[in-house]
């Protein structure tokens, strides 16, 4: 049966315990599952009840991808450790690598019950979903998971393995129990043995054991009955009561561990406990006398103990020997700390109630947990540690709090805090600190804290008051914390619209996470900065924040070493600032390397922003059923941080859909979003409502309604009041640009050319240009009349030629003028379109061959090249098509002539 797996994508193994799910794939997997299609790699997870949590799931799942497929997941990988990523965004990257390996891969998560937890089960769903055709998934489970399985046996693309299908029959247990093992049993013990265990596999492999050098098996064999616990529990104790006492006292030691290997198993349980053999002997021993021992990797280094059996072994272990557990689990948490893995340790030294030691080393290792993201293990250990461990340990206490606070989880943040605060009361004498040093930082982490509590709960003047006395209270080297409060207090300034104030807060932050080596931190900081300079109308400010922090990526970068978490963001940043200054070759430059860098380069936000920047080029060639499919992706993989979203990707996407002539879809995003020409102003809806004016401006375009017009005039004259009043000079460019094509609709040629003289007046010095060429046309009567009552004005006329030269383009996500205004409002896109960067030769054959049956290998050798350089090609092609699969690049090249293009050399 399991070779029509090999055509299956999801193949289920389900069936209760002891039915030989693992035996049964493993020894599938061993013989490379189907010798007709040839051996493919194969990632193993085996699972367990510590899985539950996504963040732990996923990051086993993506290791064993990355290790059968090298740099399949290591991306994924770093963007999930970043804990802001949501799951799909996460997934997605993965599914995109797997999507262009040249051969299949198959994926098993045995033991999937143990994780499958209600978020475990969203991530899968999506991971299902999306499943490139190279992947294979098996999941082996006790239970059916909660997955659409139904949609998949509809689609026929679920292959299941049932109980039923595991039996062993009559035969299978003579063959079995007579001919592996030679027992020699009559056909009445036989048929017995199979009626009481149903062919339970687990079952017969017990009876075997315990049939070993018995005089008389029929007596054995009638002695047993009843359902399954019962018939676990007794053959595991006849299992156990036939071991030599070292092997029994080391099967009872090790109990305690979910992975064994032989020197973790020495620390556990000392040779001399075990007749002198040592961890690795003893497993080697137990592995040849297939006690339930389930090997972890290929290499047999590493092991697990079926299921059932170490149950029992563990109940065993607290029936006869309750005294030895916590010793057991504290020499296990010492090993496992010495080797580095502080998970283990801190899970087995709160399971051997020693609490100190769990304090000690969740004290030591909190910091480096937070450079690396895993904040999701301080606030899993936030509900294990005891009330009593906190007493007087107030390091362990806002590291904890920390922990929390990066997860999301703030119920009892504020009663932890107040206990912190009465523990900074008491002497230093009185309170257990492990580093002197960490307790001087804790009362501005306290504070920081606060401010981020105030925040959350909507008091940015306290967020404010806060974040400051946090500084005020900060050591002399604690630059982390004076990093992090002026952070907080640059993002309380903006949510309260004051840019300037959070610009100066965002200004102090930088030097100081630089000065800590917090580099990615530095990265995150540049693009709210960044942000900030352009609403103030300083681009050149903009463009010099993005640089520097790319020069700070690429010189903290050690040599050899992957770029710097973030350094993908600043090239996206970089392609921003090319574009406002209408070099569109160099946006699209920037936005190919940072697509090259990858995911484990960016920062959670960078793929949604990658796509928007994407979307702006692709509007500009005039495809604008393209910029919208990018725009839907955006909202798809769509990461929010601790910074107000004031461009949201829906308002984008509105200006597009008025821009392609979909004046009832552009209503329905205004409807729906609650966005009126009436509302109350406030700088965190101005985009939207900016993006209304342009939608009002369309509608007049397109029907010629007066009302519309006037609408629109309205609300751009108060917005340019609120923006005015907000120092905003970036928003003010944006409105004279809208204000002076709406006064050229009314036909106010003073009113258009006092609005455009003062855009113009104020974007010199930083050199806009693409807000005035997005308005095309319609803004081509005022820039004339403006350049000959300005002929001295070499800018002037920089905007005149770059206008008249540009065509009927539309600004997608930053500013522009409104779509209809300078753009056709309806017909499809040009198919004759041209590419913003060109396909090169080799790129147009390899373009040719992606639309034909050939895979990866076979257009290399098509082509007489390497199969790097075909994948080198392909992502440049995707790049410049703006897709991230090979049928979607197809499409475009056909709507675009390519392929004839490609047909023709």
């Amino acid at each position: 049966m399991l070779k029509r797996a090999t055509g299956s994508p999801v193949t289920l193994v389900s069936a209760p315990a002891g039915f030989g799910k693992t035996s049964l794939l493993g020894a599938w997997m061993s013989t490379g599952q189907d010798s007709a299609a040839g051996e493919h790699p194969v990632a193993w997870v085996s699972l367990d009840g510590r899985d539950r949590q996504p963040s732990t799931f996923w990051t086993y799942v993506l290791m064993a991808l990355d290790r059968a497929v090298p740099g399949s997941g290591a991306a994924a990988l770093t963007l999930l450790r970043s804990g802001q990523a949501p799951v799909e965004a996460v997934l997605a990257g993965v599914v995109n690598e797997l999507s262009v390996q040249p051969g299949d891969v198959t994926l098993v998560l045995d033991d999937y019950h143990l994780a499958d937890s209600v978020d475990v089960a969203a991530g899968m769903a999506f991971f299902v979903d999306h499943m490139p055709p190279q992947l294979r998934l098996v999941i082996s489970t006790r239970v059916d998971p909660a997955l659409p399985l139904s949609r998949l046996r509809a689609r026929g693309e679920l292959l299941e393995i049932r109980a039923s299908d595991l039996r062993f029959t009559p035969d299978e247990v003579a063959s079995y129990l007579n001919d592996l093992h030679g027992f020699a049993l009559t056909v009445t013990d036989i048929a017995s043995l199979e009626a009481r265990t149903e062919g339970w596999v687990a079952a017969l492999q017990l009876a075997a054991i315990s049939l070993r050098d018995r005089d008389d098996p029929s007596a054995f064999i009638a002695g047993f009955a009843g359902d399954d616990r019962f018939v676990v529990d007794y053959l595991a104790d006849e299992v156990l009561s036939r071991q030599p006492d070292d092997v029994r006292r080391f099967l009872l030691d090790t109990s305690i561990l979910s992975r064994l290997t032989g020197q973790l198993c020495d620390a556990v349980s000392p040779p001399a406990r075990s007749g002198g053999r040592s961890g690795k002997a003893m497993l080697e021993v137990l592995d040849r006398a297939n006690l339930f021992l389930v090997p972890l990797d290929g290499r047999r280094t590493w092991y697990r103990y079926h299921h059932l059996f170490g149950d029992v072994l563990q109940s065993h272990l607290l029936e006869e020997r309750p005294g030895d557990v916590s010793g057991l689990h504290r020499r296990a948490a010492a090993w496992y700390a010495e080797a580095g893995q502080v998970e283990a340790a801190v899970r087995h030294a709160l399971a051997g109630d020693d609490l100190d030691q769990a304090a000690d080393l969740i004290e030591s290792s909190f910091r480096t947990l937070g450079r690396e993201r895993r904040e999701d293990l301080l606030s899993r250990w936030a509900d294990q540690v005891p009330d009593e461990v906190l007493r007087d340990r107030p390091v362990l206490a806002i590291a904890l709090i920390g922990g929390l606070m990066a997860s999301n989880q703030f119920d009892g943040v504020e009663r932890r805090l107040d206990h912190v605060e009465q523990l900074l009361r008491k002497p230093a004498a009185q309170l257990v600190v492990r580093d002197p040093g960490e307790l001087a930082r804790v009362p501005a982490a306290v504070e920081m804290y606060r401010a981020a509590v105030a925040l959350l709960g909507g008091d940015p003047p306290g967020a404010i008051a806060r974040a400051e006395r946090a500084i005020d209270l900060a050591v002399a080297s604690d630059d982390l914390a004076v990093g992090a409060a002026a952070a907080l207090s640059g993002l309380a300034s903006w949510s309260t619209g004051d840019i300037t104030a959070a610009h100066a807060s965002y200004a102090r932050s930088i030097p100081a996470l630089t000065r800590v080596g917090h580099i990615a931190d530095v990265l995150g900081c540049s693009v709210a900065m960044a942000d900030m300079e352009l609403r103030l109308g300083r681009l050149r400010d903009a463009e010099r924040t993005f640089a520097h922090a790319l020069g700070l990526a690429e010189a903290n970068t050690p040599p050899g070493a992957s770029v710097m978490r973030g350094t993908a963001d600043m090239l996206v940043g970089l392609s921003r600032m090319a574009w406002y200054r209408n070099d569109l070759v160099a946006s699209a430059e920037y936005l190919r390397r940072s697509d090259e860098l990858g995911e484990a380069a960016s920062l959670p936000q960078n793929p949604y922003r990658w796509r928007v920047g994407m979307a702006r080029l692709r509007a500009a060639e005039g495809d604008l059923a393209a910029a919208l499919e990018l725009l839907d992706e955006a909202e798809r993989v769509y990461v929010g941080d601790y910074s107000p979203n004031v461009q949201p990707v829906h308002a984008s996407r509105a200006r597009i859909l008025a821009a392609s002539g979909d004046l009832a879809g552009a209503r329905a995003w205004a409807r729906d979003h609650g966005v009126a020409v009436d509302d109350q102003l406030s700088y965190f809806r101005e985009y939207e409502h900016i993006t209304l004016a342009r939608v009002l401006l369309a509608e007049h375009t397109s029907t010629g309604s007066r009302g519309p017009l006037d609408a629109a005039v309205g609300l751009l004259d108060r917005l340019l009041a609120a923006a005015s009043d907000g120092g905003r000079v970036g928003s003010v460019i944006e409105l004279e640009v809208l204000r002076a094509v709406a006064h050229d609709a009314a036909a106010d040629r003073n009113a258009a050319l006092e609005a455009i003289r003062h855009a113009v007046d104020l974007a010199e010095t930083d050199g806009w240009v693409r807000v005035f060429v997005d308005a095309a046309s319609a803004l081509t009567p005022s820039l004339r009349e403006l350049a000959s009552r300005q002929p001295q004005s070499g800018y002037v006329h920089e905007l005149l030629t770059a206008v008249t030269g540009s065509g009927s383009a539309t600004e997608v996500a930053d500013g522009g003028a409104a779509p209809g205004v300078g753009a056709s409002p309806t017909g499809p896109p040009d198919p004759g379109a041209v590419l913003v960067e060109a396909l090169s030769d080799r790129e147009l054959d390899v373009l040719r061959l992606l639309g034909s049956d050939l895979d990866g290998p076979a257009i290399a050798r098509q082509l007489v090249v390497s199969l790097n350089t075909v994948r080198t090609h392909t992502k440049h092609i995707y790049t410049k098509l703006g897709v991230n699969n090979r049928r979607a690049a197809i499409s475009r090249a056909h709507r675009l002539g390519l392929l004839s293009r490609a047909a023709t050399r």
